[in-house]
C-alpha cells in the first residue's frame, strides 16, 4: 500500500467521499484468509474454520478465518453476495485504519482504495460536517480491531507459554477427482491441551483464554462445511 495514499480522514478534505460497501472481488474479497480477533471470535467460528497463520517476516501468530483452499479463493463470494451471517472485522474495514495525528489515535483512509468513490456507496459525513452512520460504525469497528489486536499478542503469548500451537497440513479430496493441500497454518494441540495441569489451566481461565481456544478447537467443524462449497462450485 502507498503511504501517499493514507490521510487523516476528516470533514473538509473528504467531504464528498463515499463507500461502497457492498462484496466483490474488484473491492479485496477474492482473499482466502482474513485476520480475526478474540472479541469475534464466538461469531467467527460459527461459520469459519479458525486457524493460525505465521508472519514470514516477524514470525509472530495470528488467528484468521479461512474462506477457501488456495490463495485468492473465497467461497463464500458470489458476485456482489457474501454467503455467509458473519464477515470478519478486518475485512469490513475496507479503505480504514487507525493512524497517528499530532500523537493522537484517529481514522485514517486510502484515498486509492477501490471502495472510495464521489458516485455511489454511503456518505462519511453529513451534510453540515457530522459522522454519517457508516463512519460511526467505523469507528466502532476499528475500536474493536485494534483492542482485539493487543488481546490476540496476550492470547498467543499464553499458547506459546504452555506449548499449545502446533502445524497441520489438510488434505483435500473433491468429488470429482482433484486434490489440493493445505499446508503453513497451525492449530492447537489437543494432546498438550489434555495433558495441563490445574495450576495451568486455572491461569489460562483466568486469562479468558480457555474459552477461544475452545472456539478455535470447535470451529474445525466448519472444515467439512467448506469442503462442501468447494465441491458444489467445482460442480458448477
Amino acid at each position: 500500500m502507498n503511504n501517499a495514499t493514507i490521510q487523516a480522514l476528516n470533514n473538509v478534505d473528504h467531504k464528498d467521499l463515499k463507500v461502497i460497501t457492498h462484496p466483490g472481488a474488484a473491492y479485496g474479497d477474492a482473499v482466502m484468509l482474513s485476520l480475526v480477533v478474540l472479541p469475534e471470535f464466538r461469531h467467527a467460528q460459527s461459520v469459519y474454520p479458525l486457524v493460525f497463520h505465521k508472519n514470514p517476516q516477524t514470525g509472530e501468530f495470528y488467528p484468521v478465518a479461512l474462506f477457501g483452499f488456495s490463495d485468492r479463493e473465497n467461497l463464500f463470494l458470489h458476485g456482489d453476495q457474501w454467503a455467509a451471517g458473519y464477515v470478519p472485522l478486518y475485512q469490513q474495514r475496507g479503505p480504514f485504519l487507525i493512524g497517528q495525528n499530532n500523537g493522537q489515535q484517529t481514522v485514517h483512509i486510502n484515498v486509492d482504495h477501490p471502495r472510495i468513490s464521489k458516485d455511489e456507496g454511503e456518505p462519511l459525513f453529513l451534510e453540515l460536517g457530522g459522522h454519517a452512520p457508516l463512519l460511526e460504525k467505523v469507528i466502532n469497528l476499528l475500536d474493536t480491531l485494534h483492542h482485539g489486536i493487543s488481546m490476540n499478542k496476550a492470547f498467543i503469548e499464553a499458547l506459546l507459554k504452555h506449548e499449545l500451537i502446533e502445524s497441520f497440513s489438510l488434505d483435500v479430496s473433491l468429488n470429482n477427482g482433484q486434490k489440493h493441500q493445505l499446508l503453513g497454518f497451525y492449530t492447537i494441540n489437543e494432546d498438550k491441551l489434555n495433558g495441563l495441569d490445574g495450576a495451568a489451566l486455572g491461569e489460562l481461565s483466568a486469562a479468558y483464554h480457555l474459552e477461544p481456544i475452545y472456539m478455535m478447537l470447535a470451529s474445525q467443524a466448519q472444515f467439512s462445511n467448506l469442503l462442501a462449497m468447494k465441491n458444489r462450485q467445482a460442480q458448477a
